[in-house]
């Protein structure tokens, strides 16, 4: 009896062209963000601690022209939409399994048929002074890393013997959960990462790449 497909999907880097939060930050330019972000990449400190300190430099106060530069200057990669009908016919869930934010990626997404359960993501506060980030989808006893969005505690949610396990991304928010499925899609740094632990992957600029790899895979 064949598995169930299960894709596990980014949203920064992977749906969208370039990096949404990266993108905020080069544009208002808070002081540090930068230095932040080395930190990150370089695992000084945890991805949660770093985007949360990196919005915490942000003002509330211009809400409106964050969100609003957010979303109109996200691209969507060629092929989403027809990825998302595909799935759909051939019966695959497809999960978004994102570390970026709900006050971009919720309407970014509002044109596509995705159930609104079917996306994680951080969610984020404009109460106080500075812009506060919520995390509805923190790590499970498993996982050490204090991803914030913690993408292998949904991975691990999903029983590997009834489900083929599938993830598309890009860079590090993915490096955990690219060693516990059957399939990766990878770019960018996440190519690097697979390269270095010997990982098999599957390259892709498009989602049609994906599709017509997906269509030539028997599922296991």
């Amino acid at each position: 009896m064949s598995k169930e497909r299960i894709i596990f999907c980014d949203f920064d880097g992977t749906i969208t062209v370039n990096d949404n939060i990266v993108a905020i930050m080069k544009h208002f330019k808070p002081e540090g963000w930068d230095d932040l972000v080395d930190k990150i990449v370089t695992q000084q400190i945890s991805i949660r601690e770093g985007v949360a300190a990196m919005f915490a430099l942000l003002p509330t106060s211009r809400k409106a022209e964050i969100v609003d530069y957010a979303i109109n200057n996200a691209v969507i990669r060629d092929g989403f939409a027809e990825f998302v009908t595909y799935c759909k016919e051939q019966g695959i869930t497809l999960l978004i399994t994102s570390g970026g934010i709900d006050f971009f990626i919720y309407p970014l997404l509002q044109s596509f048929p995705i159930p609104k359960e079917h996306i994680y993501c951080n969610a984020s506060s404009f109460e106080g002074e500075t812009i506060e980030i919520l995390w509805p989808n923190r790590c499970d006893e498993h996982c050490k890393t204090d991803c914030g969005m913690c993408k292998t505690s949904i991975i691990r949610s999903y029983d590997s013997e009834r489900y083929e396990r599938i993830i598309i991304g890009d860079s590090i928010t993915d490096f955990e959960g690219a060693k516990l499925v059957d399939t990766i899609f990878a770019r960018s740094h996440l190519i690097e990462r697979c390269e270095q632990l010997g990982y098999a992957y599957h390259p892709f600029e498009t989602f049609f790449d994906i599709i017509k790899q997906l269509e030539a895979e028997p599922v296991l």
